[in-house]
Formats: structure tokens, C-alpha cells, sequence
């Protein structure tokens, strides 16, 4: 095959060539129309190339080539220890650029690999972009995977999977598998995904709808939030109403809405739920703060609950040196050693040693030595041993008022 040669420090005009084209370094080439360059477009150092590239492949090597138009490359484009810049679109079997890539236009290949940055103004789509350092995007991302080693900032994506060694940042999107990052990740717009994990900070400030969240320090989101399972270490704040399965916090967590779960909520800092909360368990170690709670099968209390309205679960237990205040209802309810309740309501309720409650409605009662109640009312029985305290004695009806929860 013929070879076109444009030597060292020259400039030249060249349009549709036969062959290849070999530039020697440090070269400007006048286009004439399009430059057609049907086998290898290699250049060899910087170079400018002041229009429309049309070539079979594309090789850069030592330096860094310009395209003042757009590149297409029906197989591949290489930059080995290079970089190339491309004003226009940019399209390609496949893309290895060692140093940095620079696209003002549209950018498509079947895969990127990229090992310094990656720069777009506008679209790219792709099956795979690999990224050592940065990748920023002010367009849509449309592809299958994205890693990169450092950083990204894109504008909306529809992705199968991302992730990142420092920090993401996107414009909202979908992510249909899984989003992981070292650092910290923002989405500015709503967002659907799979998963998301994060090592240090999350951020969503539109609506969010996906499967597991995996925070490793805080994480907000600024909106309402559907999800299968969430788990935050430090801080966690949503700003409207939160749906998922199950709730695992750490540390401090708010939220400004309702929380409905359909598993379990644990709590081992201190939640603040707005509204009401409903779920099938609630462990909790630390405290929690609501208007209303209702669990569909058992509440352990080991900390601190504060309620308007009152919580609400068929087996109730406040551990020791637990303490409730607002109502609690249960089916069946126990106080252990040196809890506090305020008003408790259930058909079974047993006051272990040393706990005190204000008052207490149900069909069975048992109160151990030390325990002490201001009122007792019951319509089957009452069992009290010796040592403990009640201000009146327990008092029986036939029917006990209506339960507040």
C-alpha cells in the first residue's frame, strides 16, 4: 500500500489520499474538503490537522495531535504515550489513548480505554469506557460499564454499571446494576439503579428509586426514596418519604416524611422519622423519635423511644433500662428489669423488677417485686408479687377503653 509522508515541521494541504499517511512531528495540514486517508492516518509528535479526518485507523506516538474538525476511525484509534484533542465528533471501532482525549462533539465506539482523562462536551455512547484518572462528560453517557480509578462528572446516564476509585458526581439517570465509589457520590437529578455503595458520602438531590444503599459515613437524599435495603454507618437524612425493606443505622438518621418498611428497622444511633413509621421489626439500641409506629410482628426496644401517638406491635419488649415515651400497644408486652412506660396497653403485660409505668390496661397482668404503676385496670387478672409498689390497687372492668394505637 502507498504511504502519503508529511516530514518534520512542515505544513501542507492534503485532501483524499490512496494509502496511508505518515506526519513526522511537529506538522499542520490544510484540509481540502475532508482528509480521506483510507488505511493508517500515524503521526509521529504533535500535530494539527485543520479539518475532517477520515481514516482507517488512527496512531498517535510522543505528543499530542489536534483534529480542528471531526475523526472518524473504522477500527481503531491509538495514542501510545499521546494525547489527541478532537473539536468535532468523534467515532471509532475502539478507542486506547495512553496520556488524554478531548472530544467537543458526540463521541461512539464500542469501548474507551483511556489512561490520564477523558473529556467530552457532549454525548458519548459506548459498550465499555475505561478511565484511569478523570472522566468528565457534559452530555448524556449511554453504555454498559464504566470504571474509572479516579473521578467522574457526567451529565445524565443510562448505564448497567459505575464505579470509581474517588468521586462521582451525574446529573441523574439510570444505572440498572450497581454504582460503587471509594469517595463520595452526588446525583443532582433523579435517579433509578440498582445498587449504590459508597465509602464515604451520598447525595441525592432528586427523587431516588433502586435497590441496596450501602453508606459508609453520611448520606442524604434531598427527596422522597424507594429501595430494597439501607445502610448507613455515620449520618443519614431524606428529605421526604422513604420506602423500602429494611433499615440498618449506625448512627444519626432523619428523615422529614413517612417510612414504611416491609422488613426489619435497626437502629443502633438515634433515628427522627416526621411522620409515622410501619415495618415488620424494629430492633433499636440507640433512640427513636416519631409521631406514630406500627410494626407488623415484634418491637425490641434496648434505648430510648419517644412517640406522639403512640407505637404499636404484637410482641412487644423494652430491655433493661429501657424507656418508652407516648403509649405502647402490644399483644403481648414486657417490661424488663428497670424499664420506664408511660401508658401500656395490651392483652398480656408483665412489669419486670424495678420497672416503673404510669399505667396499664389489659386482660392479664403480672407485676414483679419492685415494679411500680400509678394504675392498674384489667379484665381477667392480676398478679402481684409482695414487693411491688402501686399507688391504687389494681382495678378490674368489664372491658377495657379503646387501645390509642
Amino acid at each position: 500500500m502507498s504511504e502519503t509522508r508529511v516530514p518534520r515541521g512542515a505544513r501542507v494541504r492534503l485532501g483524499t489520499l490512496e494509502g496511508d499517511l505518515r506526519a513526522d512531528g511537529r506538522v499542520r495540514i490544510d484540509v481540502d474538503g475532508r482528509l480521506v486517508v483510507p488505511g493508517t492516518a500515524r503521526f509521529e509528535g504533535d500535530a494539527e490537522v485543520l479539518g475532517d479526518l477520515d481514516c482507517g485507523s488512527f496512531l498517535a506516538e510522543d505528543g499530542t495531535v489536534q483534529v480542528r474538525g471531526s475523526l472518524s476511525a473504522r477500527e481503531t484509534l491509538d495514542a501510545r504515550d499521546a494525547a489527541v484533542e478532537v473539536e468535532g465528533e468523534l467515532k471509532a471501532r475502539r478507542v486506547d489513548v495512553d496520556r488524554g482525549l478531548r472530544v467537543g462533539g458526540a463521541a461512539d465506539a464500542d469501548e474507551f480505554e483511556v489512561g490520564g482523562v477523558l473529556e467530552g462536551r457532549s454525548t458519548l455512547r459506548a459498550r465499555k469506557v475505561s478511565v484511569g484518572g478523570k472522566f468528565r462528560l457534559e452530555g448524556k453517557l449511554t453504555a454498559e460499564s464504566v470504571e474509572t480509578g479516579g473521578s467522574v462528572d457526567i451529565g445524565e446516564v443510562e448505564l448497567d454499571s459505575l464505579e470509581a476509585g474517588g468521586l462521582i458526581r451525574l446529573n441523574g439517570g439510570t444505572v440498572r446494576r450497581s454504582i460503587e465509589v471509594g469517595g463520595k457520590f452526588v446525583s443532582d437529578g433523579p435517579l433509578a439503579f440498582g445498587s449504590l455503595e459508597a465509602g464515604g458520602f451520598a447525595e441525592l438531590k432528586g427523587d431516588g428509586k433502586g435497590g441496596s444503599i450501602q453508606v459508609g459515613g453520611v448520606f442524604t437524599a434531598r427527596d422522597n426514596l424507594a429501595f430494597s435495603a439501607l445502610k448507613v454507618g455515620g449520618m443519614g437524612s431524606i428529605g421526604g418519604n422513604a420506602n423500602g425493606e429494611s433499615v440498618d443505622i449506625g448512627g444519626k438518621f432523619d428523615v422529614r416524611g413517612a417510612l414504611h418498611l416491609s422488613g426489619t428497622l435497626e437502629v443502633g444511633g438515634f433515628v427522627s422519622v416526621r411522620e409515622e413509621i410501619t415495618a415488620d421489626r424494629l430492633e433499636l439500641g440507640g433512640a427513636l423519635s416519631t409521631r406514630r409506629a406500627v410494626f407488623a410482628s415484634s418491637a425490641e426496644l434496648g434505648g430510648r423511644i419517644t412517640t406522639n401517638e403512640g407505637l404499636k406491635a404484637p410482641r412487644l419488649v423494652l430491655r433493661r433500662r429501657a424507656r418508652a415515651a407516648g403509649p405502647i400497644v402490644g399483644t403481648s408486652v414486657e417490661l424488663e428489669e428497670r424499664s420506664h412506660a408511660e401508658d401500656v396497653y395490651g392483652d398480656s403485660v408483665e412489669l419486670g423488677e424495678r420497672s416503673e409505668v404510669r399505667r396499664v390496661f389489659a386482660n392479664r397482668v403480672r407485676i414483679r417485686d419492685g415494679a411500680s404503676a400509678d394504675e392498674v385496670v384489667y379484665t381477667q387478672s392480676a398478679e402481684v408479687d409482695p414487693g411491688a409498689r402501686l399507688r391504687v390497687p389494681p382495678r378490674r372492668v368489664d372491658s377495657l377503653p379503646a387501645f390509642p394505637v
